[in-house]
């Protein structure tokens, strides 16, 4: 059975995905980062193996993307075919779900995107800035605060009868907002409310600042399992928001598919490594670089006693020095 795998490595959270040749997904994983990208995927990659054992299927990937702040990382391990950047991969995944989709609205664990389209090409798009309001890890830290499972959250803001006024622009002034809101009395619900409406709109008033916003809205990322963020983008909006069918991994989706098309377009045989990545001893070290006053920080990562890649240095010495390296090795085997 052939299929197509996509990987989105983020700052907290890690999404697999598998497709099958049609673009349908079969099999997906959403799990912590943890501050390990190498173990992440390789967790994941292991549960879907697992899975596909345990249904009696033997997948065959033709194709593999990776995407996200760790897709380079992501695409030496497992061995990608394409390496995209998560606006393309996002925008590509849904308006493949979504054809007329005009504006896309992303919050992850760490991090907030906007997305134009206009005829189902990218025209523009935004990013926050290092401040993490809004975002998924400063929700499971309120969450925690208020004593509230995360997944609950939303549905806390749903019954608010007097959403607070919440000064949502940062996480400090937001979480000693709702801290004097509660030493004032305000129920759960109300700051909870408040809070989901501060911070949809510090997302309009700095990601999507000076955007052209037009529906159809569509709302994806860890966060838009919040219902309560989703109705207070509906409130603000006066608009209705689509919540995708598989909301918190469109960027593995997009990664797959862009992966296909690219395979497809320049055919190949797939660079993937195989499911033995789950089981592979990976090693990444640091140094420095003293060749030149630049004093490059050199990132370097061995499969088993194996160097596989090398980046980070401006002058190519250590990341081409290898690829040399290994394309000496391959004419000497002959291969």
């Amino acid at each position: 059975m052939k299929m197509l795998l996509g990987i989105d490595v983020g700052s907290v959270s890690t999404d697999i995905a598998v497709l099958d040749e049609e673009g349908e997904v079969i099999a997906w994983q959403y799990l912590r980062t943890k501050g390990n990208p190498i173990e992440a995927i390789k967790e994941g990659l292991a549960k879907i193996e697992k899975e596909f054992q345990d249904k009696g299927l033997d997948p065959e990937v033709v194709a593999v993307g990776t995407t996200g702040s760790a897709r380079y990382l992501a695409g030496v391990v497992v061995g990608a075919d394409l390496v995209k950047n998560e606006i393309s991969a996002h925008a590509f995944a849904t308006i493949r779900e979504i054809p007329d989709v005009r504006t896309i609205f992303e919050i992850g664990g760490q991090d907030s995107k906007i997305i134009l389209i206009r005829d189902q090409i990218v025209v523009d798009f935004g990013m926050n800035s290092v401040c993490a309001a809004g975002t998924g890890s400063f929700l499971d830290h309120q969450a925690e605060r208020l004593g509230i499972d995360i997944t609950e959250f939303g549905n806390y803001a749903l019954r608010a009868k007097n959403p607070v006024r919440i000064a949502g622009r940062c996480t400090v002034f937001a979480e000693s907002d709702m801290i004097h809101k509660q030493q004032m009395g305000a129920s759960a619900e109300d700051i909870i409310g408040g809070l989901c409406e501060a911070l949809v709109r510090n997302y309009l008033n700095n990601v999507a600042r000076g955007k052209e916003l037009l529906p159809p809205f569509v709302f994806q990322g860890g966060v838009s399992e919040n219902i309560g963020i989703k109705k207070a983008f509906e409130k603000t909006l006066n608009h209705e928001v689509i919540i995708p069918k598989n909301n918190k991994i469109m960027g593995a989706i997009g990664a797959a598919l862009l992966a296909k098309h690219d395979v497809d377009k320049n055919p190949r045989e797939t660079a993937f490594k195989g499911f033995r990545v789950a089981r592979t001893d990976y090693k990444t070290r640091t140094f420095y670089c003293n060749a030149c006053p630049n004093n490059c920080e050199i990132y370097e990562i061995r499969e088993g006693n194996t160097v596989i890649a090398r980046w980070g240095d401006i002058c190519g010495r250590w990341s081409e020095g290898l690829k040399r390296m290994k394309k000496v090795k391959t004419n000497k085997d002959g291969k």
